[in-house]
């Protein structure tokens, strides 16, 4: 049970957050180390779909985000060139919402219902290190000596230590993908829809945030040439424009207002063969890294969260718990890495037989069977871990 458990959380992100917001609902006196000096993200925007949006509703947290976020009608498969729609998704249905949010104002709920939780932070805390040591967590600090702590949630990215110490051997690889992230301000008129637009080896995601006061914009290309993992380097915006020269006009307009840019190379990481040992548990990227291309990554932290603490709280055995939760989220995270690898192929399609195949056929199913399309996603987007 969680009722006076400290606990400790490593990464003040949207999954350690919703980690810490959880136990702490349970009575667990959590405490969050973040290596930044402030828990702020700026970021850009992410998608919720509805199993994420589950755990959020679950949290109360549904009604301050859909304030910030637009909720989404529709995906559009969009051809590069000419602009033209190829597949409609509708994302209409009442029990299954998606948001477009602005992840710095997704950080900002979760750390301003931490507080009110009790939730403690220890801010410019770097963890470099972690060792597993009988039912101790021990962390080396960036600015202290070694300190032991007893149960950890490490939810601190794909560089995450705790990773590397309970996976020494996991290597990641270059897919041969680059992408750009950035933000636009607008006049609110764009419609509330994600539009996919795809290209030879190319693709660009563009979706509005804030009600219509900004477009988000990611945009992947295939190369060569290795890029830098992480997402906050940047990028002079003409390599964007130039990637995409040969797109239709209308999104040439909207990146001829790009003023700021970053871009990171895409590694392909295993998801983790081991996730707990002691009472050290990952989740997160720290835990299955995915790529961009299914917009899973938030909601797939958001379940892990929620999924972690009903485990431990349902469960008065911590090694059982946390055994539990490992067994019951590996599967499901492996399935969705693997669908989001795939959609980067699809996406992608060169001009030829192949690419004219796909597309009449998402254009005939348009047509006469929409929602056979639409309902192969149903595994993913039905799913609700907090009925549990």
């Amino acid at each position: 049970m969680l009722a006076g458990q400290p606990i400790t959380v490593i990464g003040g992100g949207i999954g350690g957050l919703a980690a810490a917001l959880a136990a702490a609902r349970h009575g667990a006196r959590v405490t969050v180390l973040e290596q930044a000096p402030e828990i702020a993200e700026v970021g850009a925007g992410i998608q919720i779909s509805p199993n994420g949006w589950a755990v959020l509703k679950a949290l109360g947290l549904d009604q301050a985000v859909a304030a910030e976020a637009p909720r989404l009608t529709a995906v559009r498969l969009r051809d590069f060139r000419r602009g033209a729609q190829v597949f409609t998704m509708p994302l209409s249905r009442a029990d299954r919402p998606f948001h477009a949010v602005h992840r710095a104002d997704l950080i900002d709920i979760l750390a301003t219902a931490c507080r009110e939780a009790g939730v403690a932070f220890r801010l410019n805390t770097r963890v470099e290190a972690v060792e597993v040591d009988g039912a101790e967590t021990v962390l080396t600090l960036s600015d202290t000596m070694p300190e032991r702590h007893g149960l950890t949630f490490a939810a601190d990215g794909i560089h995450s230590p705790a990773r590397a110490a309970l996976n020494p051997r996991s290597r990641a690889w270059f897919t041969g993908q680059v992408a750009w992230r950035a933000t636009v301000p607008d006049d609110g008129s764009l419609a509330a829809e994600a539009h996919v637009f795809m290209g030879p080896g190319r693709h660009l995601v563009r979706y509005p945030l804030r009600q219509g006061r900004l477009v988000n914009i990611v945009a992947v290309e295939e190369r060569d040439a290795w890029g830098p993992e992480g997402w906050h380097h940047t990028d002079d915006p003409a390599n964007l424009r130039r990637a995409f020269t040969d797109f239709c006009p209308e999104l040439r307009g909207l990146l001829d207002r790009v003023e700021t840019v970053h871009l990171w190379g895409l590694f392909r990481h295993p998801v983790a063969t081991v996730w707990t040992q002691g009472q050290l548990a990952l989740l997160g990227d720290a835990a299955h890294p995915t790529l961009p291309f299914l917009a899973q990554g938030a909601n797939m932290a958001l379940e892990d969260a929620w999924s972690l603490v009903a485990a431990l709280a349902s469960d008065p055995d911590t090694a059982d718990a946390l055994a539990t939760y490992a067994e019951l989220r590996r599967p499901r995270t492996a399935r969705i890495v693997q669908a989001a690898e795939a959609n980067a192929t699809n996406y992608h399609l060169r001009p030829g037989p192949w690419r004219f195949a796909a597309h009449s056929a998402l254009r005939l199913a348009q047509r006469v069977a929409p929602h056979a399309v639409t309902g192969r996603f149903d595994w993913l987007h039905g799913h609700d871990v907090t009925r549990g």
